[in-house]
């Protein structure tokens, strides 16, 4: 019997974020996943460094990489839709969950006891991944915006507004440190470093 797992994660580029928007340059799962553990991974990282913590950053980055893989059998559903009400935000939580366990049933057996702490990890990884997903949002708005995509303007705003809500001292430096890089170009980000 053939194990459709990982076929199905390489259908993960295939799936695109922000379908509401329009976007200058459109962003896949994959991207946005690998960009959103990157910063889980930094998250963790700073809470170590920073703030005395304790997370695993290897962790955080590997929840980070498989936190929206639902959305191959779900799709992307457009966050005003599925925050609408506290119903459709709970159904869509059990179609997530449903999702979930549909992705670990396609790994072989030994494999499964690995995956359920990936795809339902502990609180505080839980925290500095939704923190990163959020990050990786005002990225893409910035991305944007710098395009002249006015498009974006108000998600950019409400995701900053998001974040500081989030109370998450991780997520603030990080903002804080990093992404003002996001608005300059690479000339002016290699002039920076002279």
């Amino acid at each position: 019997m053939y194990n459709h797992f990982y076929a199905m994660m390489s259908r993960m580029k295939n799936i695109y974020r922000w379908g509401l928007m329009r976007n200058t340059r459109r962003e896949n799962l994959s991207e946005h996943s690998l960009e959103t553990a990157q910063i889980a991974h930094a998250l963790a990282i700073i809470n170590n460094k920073r703030l005395g913590g304790n997370a695993d950053s290897q962790k955080a980055a590997l929840a980070a990489v498989y936190h929206d893989s639902t959305e191959i059998i779900t799709g992307d559903m457009p966050t005003p839709i599925k925050y609408y009400n506290s119903e459709i935000k709970s159904a869509y939580k059990q179609i997530e969950a449903a999702a979930g366990d549909s992705l670990i049933n396609m790994l072989p057996e030994d494999f499964k006891e690995d995956f359920k702490p990936i795809f339902s990890p502990d609180t505080e990884t839980k925290r500095l991944v939704k923190a990163a997903d959020k990050l990786s949002a005002l990225i893409k708005c910035i991305e944007e915006l710098k395009m002249g995509n006015r498009e974006f303007e108000v998600a950019e705003k409400t995701i900053r507004e998001g974040i500081k809500r989030l109370n998450c001292p991780e997520a603030d430096i990080f903002a804080e440190e990093f992404i003002p890089s996001f608005y300059l170009s690479l000339d002016e980000q290699k002039e920076e470093e002279k």
